[in-house]
């Protein structure tokens, strides 16, 4: 909205260009996340809405984390108003692929936010069931599915699955490629999900992984650069910079309170949205591949709690000492801020190499 004021006049050519407005849309989500945490946090300990980390069927996560007992929750609403209050503001909202992120920000914070409330309000429960949370992050999915397949078929790469590191190998998914839309929304909502269980993990990936895509989407959407590194050019996709930026800058804000020991948790309210958004920021960039390797980490995450399930099934025995993976280096002794931090060099390091890749 104020992006299309100010573009409107012509000596504030400034607030036209891309980068300029990433910039912008990074320090006002920044800033709104930073001042609403702070109000919204103190609200939250009025009304006495914690977590309760007694809910877990082992005794050593209980008292690992007995600390953390009581601490608000529901954190995510705050990302969620700064991304959407800053994309607002600086981002073109008449760009279909900006309104298909703020489609899905909006029905995973509500998804998120009814799972939150569900465990607070009704004792013992541990919120929406596996099976009505899959249902609804599915028909989004497949929502999500049908919009791009049609769209994109107008294009000469369409359905095709780009491989980043084998140029000219670029298999035709056709009808298929609704289902693997579906399937991978699902995935990475599910996987930034599972690494949010210490102090500033998730949310200080989701960054590294914003970042990263801010590039990406970036010269997605230019002709010149796209031509130039042979991946397929999406018109309109330089738009999700921007949008990607205020990612970055109300997640750093969310942190400011989030890094250990944390003043408040984001809760499913702000994991499965963020995980949705950055896997839909994917698919429309045509880098779905490439994110598996920028979110190393959610992957490792999610794919350590089916090799967990999958092993206990077949032998009875634990592969991991606890699973998702952070777990595992908690109860071999690590104190949660290495384990943090270790992992964020490691996302680090990903997103950089995913950009070599390039």
């Amino acid at each position: 909205m104020l992006y299309s004021w100010l573009s409107s006049i012509d000596s504030l050519e400034i607030f036209k260009y891309i980068s300029s407005r990433s910039c912008l849309a990074a320090f006002t989500a920044f800033l709104i996340s930073i001042f609403f945490g702070h109000w919204f946090i103190k609200r939250l300990q009025t009304l006495k809405v914690g977590e309760d980390t007694s809910k877990t069927d082992s005794e050593e996560l209980k008292r690992l984390h007995y600390d953390k007992k009581n601490t608000p929750t529901m954190g995510g609403i705050i990302v969620i108003i700064a991304i959407l209050v800053s994309t607002l503001f600086w981002c073109d909202i008449y760009n279909g692929y900006v309104l298909l992120l703020l489609f899905t920000l909006v029905w995973f914070g509500a998804l998120g936010f009814i799972d939150d409330y569900i465990k607070l309000t009704q004792k013992n429960a541990a919120g929406l069931s596996d099976v009505s949370k899959l249902l609804f992050q599915s028909a989004l999915g497949l929502i999500l599915g049908l919009i791009l397949y049609f769209h994109f078929n107008k294009f000469t790469w369409g359905t095709q699955l780009v491989i980043p590191f084998v140029k000219g190998f670029n298999p035709d998914l056709g009808p298929f490629y609704i289902l693997v839309v579906a399937f991978f929304i699902v995935g990475m909502s599910n996987a930034v999900n599972l690494t949010d269980g210490l102090d500033g993990l998730a949310i200080g990936c989701s960054s590294i992984a914003g970042i990263a895509f801010v590039a990406i989407a970036y010269v997605s959407g230019r002709v010149d650069f796209s031509n130039y590194l042979q991946i397929p050019y999406v018109p309109g996709s330089g738009e999700l910079s921007v949008f990607c930026a205020a990612v970055v800058g109300g997640s750093l804000g969310f942190l400011w309170f989030n890094c250990f020991p944390a003043q408040v948790f984001m809760g499913d309210t702000g994991s499965l949205t963020l995980g949705g958004i950055l896997g839909l920021t994917s698919i429309i960039v045509k880098q779905e591949v490439l994110m598996i390797i920028i979110g190393g980490i959610f992957i490792a995450e999610a794919v350590s709690v089916l090799i967990q399930k999958a092993f206990y099934k077949m032998t009875k025995k634990r592969f991991f000492r606890c699973a998702p993976l952070h777990h595992h280096f908690q109860f071999k002794g690590w104190h949660e801020t290495k384990i943090t931090h270790r992992f964020w060099i490691i996302a680090a390091m990903l997103a950089i190499f995913s950009l070599v890749l390039l």
